[in-house]
């Protein structure tokens, strides 16, 4: 069934404040699950200066959103799947609203660990750095599974199955935007957000992931 752009919200089984719709470059502010669960500090950020030191690292917010009225359940979202929450957002704007989702997963008290950020276009600034130093080196912190990994569509087939997955819609041809959204709900153990287009997402969409 294709996804019909609601009020944006982030929410499992709980769910959390409403969010407002991106426009251009303006990331949205989704509103993710608060929950009891342990924050790790850190996630990777835009590139740093090359090795030895890191790419940058951005410390998640300590304060969590505040409390609203919780929304209804995404009509997409199966009972035995994983809720899908579809964030309005152009094709320029759609990687800085994955980001904005990512920093407020974080700050409702999810662990790093748990989010994979999925690209269709134009690779995320720190996946782009941590490849330049080769394959096995970029992998090897996905295998470790201790902080939020990016990721491009065409090779999202090889990413583990974490508790969130976000797509950023943000470019490429329908044929990898189709295939990236296949990957992300069939690894998305709890919450798929995507961020893109609605229209364009309908349309590769059809009756459904």
């Amino acid at each position: 069934m294709p996804l019909i752009p609601e009020e944006p919200q982030i929410h499992e089984s709980a769910q959390g404040p409403r969010a407002t719709p991106a426009s251009g470059r303006t990331a949205p502010t989704p509103r993710p699950v608060p929950g009891p669960r342990p924050a790790a500090p850190s996630r990777p950020g835009r590139p740093g200066p090359p090795r030895p030191a890191p790419p940058a690292q951005r410390t998640s917010r300590e304060a969590a959103a505040p409390a609203a009225t919780p929304g209804p359940s995404h009509p997409s979202a199966a009972a035995d799947g994983p809720q899908i929450q579809l964030i309005p957002a152009s094709v320029e704007g759609a990687l800085d609203a994955a980001e904005e989702a990512v920093d407020l997963l974080l700050d409702s008290g999810r662990a790093p660990g748990d989010v994979l950020v999925i690209t269709t276009g134009e690779q995320h600034p720190w996946a782009t750095h941590e490849l330049s130093f080769g394959e096995a080196s970029y992998w090897a912190q996905h295998d470790a599974g201790d902080d939020v990994f990016y990721t491009d569509a065409q090779v999202a087939d090889r990413a583990r199955t974490r508790p969130v997955v976000v797509v950023a819609v943000n470019g490429g041809p329908e044929s990898v935007t189709a295939s990236a959204l296949k990957s992300a709900h069939a690894r998305a153990g709890a919450l798929l957000i995507v961020c893109g287009d609605p229209q364009r997402i309908n349309s590769v969409l059809g009756a459904g992931v």
